[in-house]
């Protein structure tokens, strides 16, 4: 009988190594701080954090930074005035800015398989420097590499025992990319149903792309 819940978060993230590449969701809503606070208790350290941006001075971003765990963050957006400004300013951490939607791909790219794609994005600008751009129906165009995590902690609405999940609200944004793009999907889940109810229309994650889920009371 397949049942990808776990007991606590403990189990959840139980294996994460240093040197892991944590993918971490979250658009307004959606972030997975439970399992967050739990990646600081765990200790692992010389940590790539992906994130759609370096928060602020509080929240679970912010929190992961100031651990001191996280090596390197690949983002969207930093504010001078934050945690991870503060850090990168310092020389305490590696930053890589990439166009929100050309992250979004790159983890896309990542869970389907493509090896590489071309886009407009960035292609005339400073991020394109010493790197491969072509030509393409006119436009300049730069090259992009999929984006793939280690481990990828994801928060959930609900899931049933075989992981299928569904997400509310922005959360959606986010989180269903980062959990095809990731060797290893651990799940937050804020409500466990039955098998088979969640309707097939409101499997915003199929449970294929998942391997652990951890209920976490809404």
């Amino acid at each position: 009988m397949i049942d990808k819940f776990v007991p606590d978060v403990a189990a959840a993230l139980a294996g994460i190594e240093d040197g892991a590449v944590i993918l971490l969701p979250g658009f307004g809503n959606g972030i997975p701080e439970t399992l967050a606070n739990g990646l600081i208790a765990h200790g692992a350290r010389d940590l790539t954090l992906v994130a759609n941006s370096g928060g602020r001075d509080t929240g679970s971003t912010a929190d992961l930074l100031g651990s001191g765990n996280i090596r390197k963050l690949i983002c969207s957006f930093v504010r001078a005035d934050s945690v991870a400004g503060r850090l990168f300013a310092a020389g305490k951490l590696d930053l890589e800015i990439v166009p929100q939607g050309t992250l979004a791909e790159r983890l896309r790219a990542a869970g389907a398989g493509i090896q590489a794609f071309y886009t407009p994005t960035g292609a005339d600008t400073l991020l394109a420097e010493g790197r491969e751009t072509r030509i393409i129906d006119g436009r300049n165009c730069l090259l992009e590499y999929p984006l793939r995590g280690d481990i990828a902690l994801v928060d959930a609405w609900e899931a049933d025992r075989w992981g299928n999940l569904t997400h509310r609200e922005s959360a959606r944004n986010f989180n269903p990319v980062m959990a095809m793009a990731a060797r290893l999907t651990i799940v937050q889940a804020r409500h466990v149903v039955p098998l088979g109810g969640i309707p097939p229309d409101n499997v915003h994650t199929p449970g294929v792309f998942v391997h652990r889920v951890v209920h976490v009371p809404a």
